[in-house]
């Protein structure tokens, strides 16, 4: 019997068994990597002023001047770390500029009022600082009013107790000098002193602000609780959604602008002995500015600390450079306000071509 065979397809080889390995992702290339980093506009910023400025003011170009501009960069730089983290946490803080004055004059009022070591008057400004901070927080979390209001309201209040309550204890709209109250010295060598290096004389916050900075760049990129702030300030509900205790993240972020304004307070206070009760007024913006030049995004979810403190420099290398040059010094403040707006555009851009290439 003759029988018709049909030619079958071939017939795949057997599988060993072992799934196929996914093909090996191809990492990207180095200047994308870069050009995706928060702090890369800010770090082009800097080295093209401090070329131009290196160029055009000769006093600029020597060391003393060059520590010059890293303690007006610290002076703005260590609140800035806070406000910096807090932004990238989706939130802002306008109080924090004459906080720094309310806890200098908290520590200088109590100790010298009552005739107390310098050091309770710190301690005790210290948890008025934490105190004030987790009341922001608070109040943001609970309420849901935008904490550009809530600390817009916190903003006049310190600004009104810090001038009422001056005037009302010690007669006048600053408090009384205090070099000569005990723990005065030990308190000023850890928040006002000063060192040389190979000749030249340094801050100490100078120091103090690279430890802040090294702190938060580590807490950001190597912990659970800096993944925790971009995904809070990336997308709350999100978030919450899996887990993150988004009020609680938000309330540290408060209380840690204002241990940080704390610290500048106090560096204030043992520098210069006394403290002048309307001061503080306008700094809030410059902290602000720091941390959006450094490539911090003001709808949050993004930026560095490094960044931050990279936005302090090149404002503390142009108030400084503009000296040394011999300009007036009141092109300062137009230059703050090209460096916004120039800063957000680069940001924004920065974050829509990181975003593309990842997609």
């Amino acid at each position: 019997m003759s029988q018709s065979l049909s030619k079958s397809p071939a017939t795949p080889p057997a599988s060993s068994g072992a799934a196929t390995p996914p093909p090996a992702k191809v990492p990207a290339p180095l200047m994308t990597r870069l050009l995706a980093r928060p702090e890369i506009g800010a770090l082009i910023a800097a080295v093209v002023i401090y070329i131009f400025f290196f160029a055009v003011a000769p006093a600029f170009r020597s060391a003393e001047a060059f520590s010059t501009i890293l303690y007006a960069s610290s002076l703005i730089g260590i609140v800035a770390v806070g406000v910096g983290l807090l932004m990238i946490g989706g939130e802002f803080d306008l109080s924090a500029g004459v906080a720094v004055v309310t806890y200098a004059l908290t520590a200088a009022m109590l100790s010298y009022q009552f005739n107390l070591n310098m050091w309770v008057g710190v301690f005790l400004a210290m948890i008025l600082s934490l105190f004030i901070g987790f009341i922001n927080g608070f109040l943001v979390v609970r309420t849901g009013i935008p904490s550009f209001l809530i600390t817009l309201g916190t903003f006049f209040v310190l600004q009104g107790v810090n001038l009422g309550v001056t005037k009302l204890v010690t007669g006048a709209v600053s408090t009384q000098n205090v070099s000569d109250m005990e723990g005065f010295d030990s308190a000023k060598a850890i928040f006002a002193s000063s060192f040389d290096i190979f000749g030249v004389t340094v801050k100490i916050t100078v120091l103090w602000w690279f430890l802040f900075v090294l702190v938060a760049t580590c807490t950001l990129n190597r912990t659970r609780i800096g993944n925790w702030i971009f995904a809070v300030g990336g997308n709350a509900a999100s978030a919450r959604a899996v887990g993150v205790p988004v009020n609680k993240v938000k309330i540290a972020l408060f209380m840690g602008v204002g241990f940080l304004a704390w610290f500048s307070g106090m560096h204030q206070l043992f520098a210069f002995n006394t403290i002048q009760a309307g001061g503080g007024v306008g700094q809030e913006f410059l902290f602000i500015i720091a941390a959006v030049v450094g490539g911090t995004l003001l709808t949050g979810g993004y930026g560095s600390a490094v960044g931050t403190a990279l936005g302090a420099f090149i404002f503390g290398m142009t108030q400084q450079g503009i000296v040394y040059a011999g300009w007036d010094p009141n092109w300062f403040k137009a230059f703050l306000g090209v460096m916004l707006l120039l800063a957000v555009a680069v940001n924004l851009s920065v974050k829509k071509f990181a975003t593309t290439r990842k997609a």
